[in-house]
């Protein structure tokens, strides 16, 4: 079964939502290893953050199975960082990303709305 799929992920935390015309359901997945906080020091190159866990990634990108349609959204770089471990490890998966999108940390409802709502216009140009 076919569906579009809206993934809001950050650092370390993860929601896929299965999106229907109707209905919606997600599914949370976590970076299970022990939180680190990571300081900057002065003349230290890097922006002093965590790499995202590839298990993490391994395992949203397998939650996304059959998706059609995929948006990604999340702040900072955690987005990208999950659109470029598609393209290397899931090109097949990669090729279903319609759109990375810029979000903050809005509900799940909000999530849901503003992707639906994507979605549709898209569909219409599809």
């Amino acid at each position: 079964m076919s569906f579009h799929a809206c993934v809001w992920l950050d650092q370390r935390h993860a929601k896929i939502f299965r999106i229907g015309a109707m209905t919606a359901d997600m599914q949370s997945v976590s970076d299970d290893r022990p939180e680190h906080h990571v300081h900057r020091k002065a003349n230290h190159i890097g922006e002093g953050t965590l790499e995202m866990d590839h298990e993490l990634m391994r395992e949203i990108a397998e939650n996304l199975g059959s998706a059609e349609a995929i948006l990604i959204m999340g702040p900072g770089k955690a987005k990208t960082t999950f659109k470029g471990y598609l393209d290397e490890h899931f090109p097949e998966l990669a090729h279903r990303v319609w759109d990375v999108r810029a979000s903050d940390h809005p509900t799940d409802a909000q999530i849901v709305a503003e992707a639906r709502s994507w979605f549709r216009a898209q569909d219409r140009m599809h």
